[in-house]
């Protein structure tokens, strides 16, 4: 039982911490004791590190090990990848042989499937493109979504590409190419999560954690079948039964793992992984259902500071504006244009007259979030339809406000005409 309890401890702690180091800068998480934990595994260790390792061999370690971790975070190589692929593969030769004879016709087609599917998603989602912006394709790009002028404005040039950055598109450092409607970089996929490819993240993720979920479910039932056959009375679950008391109950679950080592440790890994999957694929639905991006909500994160900070205001933007067909797209697949500028100033609102801002009007202090229109939020069903069908086409419509994320306080119009 005393290995039983090590080995959950181990898997617990070994998936929390993976999850901190991977997710605890998301906006969600700020201010947070994951946030803080985040920020001690990647700054404070390091610099005591560093500190200890320039008293005992002059920093040559520190360089060292620099050099490996800017290779592992910050260039493209499949050695995640390869891992993700070698723990599927070694958890289904672990569990399989043993439960396999135990099937019958049914349940080996739903294995068949539910096995196969985070294969071909992994495999699509790694090879796709997913939405790189060349020359070649700079104006398809450029025509896909307008400028909000609040997190993205025209004219910005992206350096390294030598072009003109569309809206919602972001540069990756590691796959050195601007990306469209960037999400973010997947070490997992070892590619960009983007327009080209989000849909198949969408559904590795998915099919990941219904492969977790139902190898959960199937390996407890064969277990509980097992000990059944000698405890007639026990309950896999609720936990309980005539007589038995919790450390009862552990020791029994902890011999029947040990009957079989294999399906006993992959049942248990895929138990306490599989809330992990469902929550990132839960995470990502939501930034769906938002119309954002992870990188998008990083920079509404920022927005939010600005405008607690009072240095956030906007104006309205002239319906019968000219567009600058040097910056901007005559026209987008996107339904609406903004109908407002947002900026951020440390002196105060700009000058009513300024000819070098867009808008017109004076200019008012935004105090909130739900004063802002996040453009890209169509409501659900098109942001889905604009996740998994890149080519459909919108009727117009009009935005929700940002803070619409969190609970959209205040109804809109979602269509006109």
């Amino acid at each position: 039982m005393h290995a039983l309890k090590a080995l959950v401890v181990a898997i617990l702690v070994i998936s929390f911490m993976t999850f901190v180091a991977f997710f605890g800068r998301l906006p969600a998480l700020r201010n947070t004791p994951i946030s803080w934990l985040h920020g001690f595994m990647w700054n404070t260790v390091p610099s005591a590190f560093l500190a200890v390792d320039r008293r005992i061999t002059g920093g040559r370690l520190s360089r060292a090990m620099r050099r490996f971790g800017n290779y592992m975070m910050y260039e493209r190589h499949p050695t995640v990848l390869i891992f993700f692929i070698a723990l599927l593969i070694g958890g289904e030769v672990m569990y399989l042989p043993t439960v396999w004879p135990l099937l019958h016709a049914t349940q080996r087609f739903t294995v068949a499937i539910v096995v196969i599917c985070p294969y071909v998603f992994l495999w699509l989602s790694a090879s796709a493109d997913p939405g790189y912006i060349t020359p070649e394709n700079h104006v398809v790009q450029m025509a896909q979504y307008p400028y909000d002028f609040a997190m993205f404005h025209p004219g910005s040039h992206c350096r390294t590409c030598q072009l003109l950055k569309p809206a919602r598109s972001k540069h990756c450092s590691i796959c050195k190419h601007c990306i469209g409607k960037a999400d973010h970089h997947c070490i997992f996929i070892n590619n960009c999560v983007g327009a080209g490819n989000l849909h198949w993240f969408m559904l590795l993720l998915f099919s990941t954690a219904v492969l977790l979920m139902y190898g959960t479910c199937l390996g407890l039932s064969l277990l509980s079948l097992a000990i059944k056959l000698r405890y007639p009375d026990f309950s896999m679950w609720p936990p309980a039964a005539v007589n038995y008391d919790w450390n009862t109950y552990f020791l029994i679950m902890s011999l029947a793992l040990q009957s079989n080592v294999g399906m006993g440790a992959v049942t248990l890994l895929t138990l306490l992984t599989a809330p992990l999957v469902w929550g990132l694929w839960a995470y990502n639905m939501y930034m769906i259902w938002a119309g954002t991006t992870t990188n998008e909500s990083l920079k509404w994160s920022d927005w939010k500071f600005d405008i607690d900070d009072g240095f956030a205001f906007s104006r309205r933007m002239s319906p019968t504006r000219e567009k600058d067909l040097r910056f901007e797209p005559a026209w987008t697949k996107w339904p609406v244009e903004t109908d407002s500028i947002m900026v951020r100033t440390e002196n105060g609102p700009p000058r009513a007259d300024s000819t070098n801002i867009p808008g017109e009007g004076e200019w008012t202090q935004v105090t909130s979030l739900k004063e802002v229109d996040n453009l890209y939020d169509l409501g659900f069903w098109d942001n889905l339809r604009d996740v998994f069908w890149p080519r459909y086409r919108f009727a117009s419509g009009s935005g929700v406000p940002v803070d619409g994320r969190i609970g959209r306080g205040r109804q809109r119009e979602r269509r006109q005409g």
